[in-house]
């Protein structure tokens, strides 16, 4: 089984009636590997992450993840894709305010069959990943049905954390979300999320301005250097 998880080649992605926004060459991830991606403002990383999740198909170039073209999958078998095989933990979290932390967190598996099986065979019901995950990333339980509106702003993030990896996807996606916290919060977070994505066997894809927390992950790299196009403000 091949090693790499992503693979991009040509990629190339422009909005309509704007320069072309991202000319990446090449690009790989490797199963189980965490990397840190630099994205200041105007580089294209939420174009990009975008792309990943087939949210938007490119102009040109290949995009497979786990071996699946994804240019060549309709927005819908995208979308499915997308909800089977990763998890995003965005920098506002985007948690249902209505629903309690344990709903937050289960979402996914109501939309993605492999990940409800994958959950069962590890924990052997979906309430009980759920109910792990939190208290492996320090949530007590009694959390479980409070409101996420109810939540600080450390609590939100673990339940996003949560969201982004019950059932085992094969790639999680973070984009800025320690932003909001102080240092020893931003890398005490981390190392809990790089120990959850080890259990799970997971890639971790993490996109920040912070430099200083590059030297936490595996490999670092600049998408300012990765993309060859010119650099307008980010659309």
């Amino acid at each position: 089984m091949s090693q790499t998880l992503i693979e991009l080649q040509g990629l190339g992605f422009a909005w309509p009636g704007h320069p072309e926004l991202l000319d990446i060459p090449e690009f790989r991830l490797q199963r189980g590997e965490s990397l840190f991606l630099k994205g200041p403002s105007g580089s294209g990383k939420t174009t990009l992450l975008g792309l990943l999740g087939g949210v938007q198909n490119p102009n040109r170039g290949s995009i497979r993840l786990l071996g699946q073209e994804l240019t060549q999958l309709s927005p819908s078998a995208r979308d499915r894709f997308r909800v089977g095989h990763t998890g995003y933990i965005f920098q506002q979290f985007n948690l249902l305010p209505f629903l309690s932390v344990r709903e937050n967190v289960e979402l996914p598996c109501h939309f993605s069959r492999l990940r409800t099986e994958r959950a069962r065979q590890r924990h052997g019901s979906v309430d009980q990943a759920a109910a792990t995950l939190l208290r492996h990333l320090g949530l007590k339980e009694d959390l479980l049905g409070r409101r996420a509106d109810a939540l600080s702003i450390g609590q939100q993030q673990r339940v996003a954390a949560a969201r982004a990896l019950i059932g085992q996807p094969e790639l999680v996606i973070a984009d800025e979300p320690t932003s909001a916290l102080d240092a020893d919060a931003r890398e005490a977070f981390l190392r809990l999320l790089f120990a959850e994505c080890r259990e799970a066997g997971a890639s971790l894809l993490f996109v920040s301005h912070d430099q200083s927390l590059a030297s936490l992950f595996d490999r670092s790299l600049s998408l300012a250097d990765l993309n060859h196009a010119a650099r307008p403000l980010e659309v």
